[in-house]
C-alpha cells in the first residue's frame, strides 16, 4: 500500500507541478514505484490514453518522469473552460457534461466519489503517491467544497509540502499568510515549505528563513533557483506569456496563433527545440508577420476563436501569407477553420447555428455532442516515394467535430484507434500541399515526421536546419526529467522528505 506524500502551493503557477514531477524522477532513479496524482484539474491542454480516457497533461509529464504509463486515475476529474462562465467537465477520462461555476460546485460531492475511487486504486500498486494540489489551500471561500488541496490530503494520510514563489515578491507574507488562514488541523499537516524560482546569492535569505521557522514553527526545506536551461512541458497557456517573439531569422520560422481559448499548445514543444527552428506566438492584435509557416492550433471554443480571426483581421492576413508562400498548418480545431463551414446545430459550442471557414480547404465540419479521444497510429500519404519504408506516427485526438472532405486528398490514413486495428483517413492537404491540417495531436513528437516537415518548408533550396539532422525527442525528455531532478536533490534536504513518507534509499 503506497505511502504519500502531498505539494500544495500559496498560489497557482507557484511551481507545484514541476515540483511533483521531479520528485517522481528522484524516487523513480531511487528504484521505488511511484505515481503522481492530482484530484481535479483545470487546463486545456489534455491528453487521451491508451484506453481512450481524457486526462490533464501535467499528469502525463508526471508519469513520464515517474517511468510509468499514465491513466485517468491520476487526474479523475478534469476542467476544461469553455468561457469565463462554464466549462467541460470531465471524470474518469469521459465527458459529463458542461457546467455553469455554480453548478459544478453544487456537483463536487460525486466528484469527490470519484477522487476517492481513484486514488484507492493507484494507491494499491505503488510505492509512493506523489499528490498535486490546485491553487492554494487557503481560499476561504472554496475550503467547504474542497476535493484537491487538504481535504485530499488528509484522505491520503499525506504530510505537505508548502511551494511559494518568491519571484513574484512577497513570499514571506505569502507563507505566514497562508498558514495564519489554516485550521490548526491542516496547519499541522504542513511539514515543509519550498521556495522556488530564486535569483541570486541565496545566503541573503538565512535571516527570513530562520524569522518563518520562529512565526510558523515549519522550516524551510530548501530554495530552488530560477532556471531557464531545464526544459519540462508546461499545463497552461499562462506560460505562453513568456515566450519571446523573435524577429528575422535565418532558419524556418514559425507563427502559432494564440487563439483565446487555445488548447494543446504542447504539440508545438520539439519544433521549439528543434535546432535552427524559431516558433513565434501571436499574441492577440499583434501583426503575424512574415513566417515560412502559419500554425493554428486547438481550441476549446473553435467557432469563438474563428469568430477571433476574423475580428482582427487573421483571416485575410493568412490568406494573403498563404499567397505569399507561407504553409498554412490547423491543428484539431484549427483545421475545422481551414474548411468552407462549420456547422453547430446542437449548440455544443456555440448558439451559432453555422460559421463560414477559411475556405482553404474543400471541408465542411459538424459538432457532436460525443466527444472523440482515442490515441491513433498512423500513415502519411502521398509521400512521394521520399522513404522506402512508411512511419508509423503516433499521436491522440480529442474533438467533438465530425469532418467531411468534398474534394482533395486526406494526409493521414490511420491503422489504429485505441488500439484497435481500422482503416480511416484524416486530415486534408491542398492541391500545393501549402496548405494542410489533421485532428492528431503530437504528431510533431514523431522525430521523422518533423525532420520531412521541416525539410519540406525549406523546399530543397537551402539545407535543413542543424544539417538535416533532427534530436530525438524522447530522449531529450528523459535527460531534462534527469536534469531537474539533479536541480531539487540539490536544493532541497531530501533526507528530511524521505522520513516524511518513511521511505530508505
Amino acid at each position: 500500500m503506497a505511502k504519500a506524500l502531498m505539494v500544495q502551493g500559496t498560489g497557482s503557477h507557484v511551481g507545484k507541478s514541476i515540483l511533483v514531477a521531479a520528485l517522481c524522477r528522484i524516487f523513480h532513479r531511487q528504484g521505488y514505484r511511484v505515481a503522481p496524482f492530482k484530484a481535479q484539474n483545470m487546463a486545456l491542454n489534455s491528453f487521451v490514453t491508451r484506453d481512450g480516457g481524457e486526462m490533464g497533461r501535467a499528469q502525463v509529464v508526471q508519469a513520464e518522469a515517474a517511468g510509468i504509463e499514465p491513466t485517468v486515475d491520476m487526474n479523475p476529474v478534469l476542467i476544461k473552460p469553455q468561457t469565463d462562465i462554464g466549462a467541460q467537465v470531465i471524470i474518469h477520462g469521459k465527458v459529463i457534461g458542461n457546467f455553469s461555476a455554480v453548478e459544478y460546485h453544487n456537483y463536487k460531492r460525486e466528484a469527490l466519489k470519484a477522487v476517492k475511487e481513484s486514488y484507492n486504486r493507484l494507491k494499491k500498486c505503488y510505492d509512493l503517491m506523489v499528490i498535486e494540489g490546485a491553487g492554494s489551500p487557503a481560499e476561504i471561500n472554496l475550503k467547504k467544497n474542497d476535493i484537491v488541496n487538504m481535504r485530499v490530503a488528509r484522505m491520503a494520510h499525506a504530510p505537505v509540502i508548502l511551494v511559494a514563489d518568491i519571484d513574484r515578491g512577497g513570499v514571506f507574507a505569502s507563507l505566514v499568510g497562508t498558514m495564519h488562514l489554516l485550521t490548526p488541523r491542516e496547519r499541522a499537516m504542513v511539514k515543509g515549505f519550498v521556495i522556488n524560482k530564486f535569483r541570486g546569492d541565496s545566503t541573503l535569505l538565512t535571516s527570513g528563513l530562520i524569522q518563518i521557522k520562529k512565526r510558523t514553527g515549519v522550516k524551510v526545506l530548501g530554495v530552488i533557483p530560477f532556471f531557464k536551461d531545464i526544459y519540462i512541458p508546461d499545463e497552461d497557456s499562462i506560460a505562453l506569456e513568456k515566450k519571446p517573439v523573435c524577429g528575422a531569422h535565418n532558419g524556418v520560422t514559425i507563427a502559432v496563433i494564440k487563439l483565446p481559448h487555445i488548447s494543446n499548445f504542447t504539440d508545438f514543444d520539439p519544433l521549439e527545440r528543434e535546432p535552427g527552428v524559431t516558433v513565434n506566438y501571436i499574441e492577440p492584435t499583434d501583426p503575424i508577420g512574415h513566417h515560412d509557416v502559419i500554425i493554428i492550433p486547438g481550441s476549446k471554443n473553435t467557432i469563438e476563436d474563428l469568430n477571433f480571426l476574423k475580428r482582427n483581421g487573421y483571416m485575410e492576413d493568412i490568406r494573403g501569407l498563404k499567397e505569399r508562400g507561407s504553409i498554412i498548418v490547423g491543428i484539431c480545431g484549427g483545421f475545422q477553420m481551414l474548411g468552407r463551414t462549420i456547422k453547430d446545430p446542437g449548440s455544443v459550442e456555440s448558439s451559432l447555428g453555422s460559421i463560414e471557414g477559411l475556405g482553404l480547404l474543400d471541408m465542411e465540419t459538424r459538432f457532436s455532442k460525443k466527444k472523440a479521444t482515442f490515441q491513433v497510429e498512423a500513415e502519411e500519404m502521398n509521400r512521394n516515394g521520399e522513404d522506402q519504408f512508411p512511419e508509423t506516427l503516433r499521436g491522440y485526438e480529442i474533438h467533438m467535430g465530425r469532418t467531411k472532405l468534398m474534394s482533395g486528398e486526406p494526409l493521414f490514413k490511420i491503422s489504429k484507434k485505441s488500439g484497435k486495428r481500422c482503416a480511416f483517413f484524416d486530415g486534408a492537404v491542398s492541391q500545393d500541399g501549402k496548405v494542410w491540417g489533421t485532428y492528431i495531436h503530437g504528431l510533431f513528437d514523431n522525430d521523422g515526421f518533423r525532420k520531412r516537415f521541416i525539410r519540406k518548408v525549406t523546399r530543397g533550396t537551402i539545407p535543413p536546419p542543424g544539417g538535416g539532422s533532427t534530436f530525438d525527442y524522447g530522449d531529450f525528455k528523459e535527460s531534462q526529467f534527469d536534469a531537474l531532478a539533479d536541480l531539487i536533490e540539490e536544493s532541497l534536504d531530501m533526507n528530511y522528505i524521505r522520513k516524511l513518507v518513511d521511505l530508505k534509499i
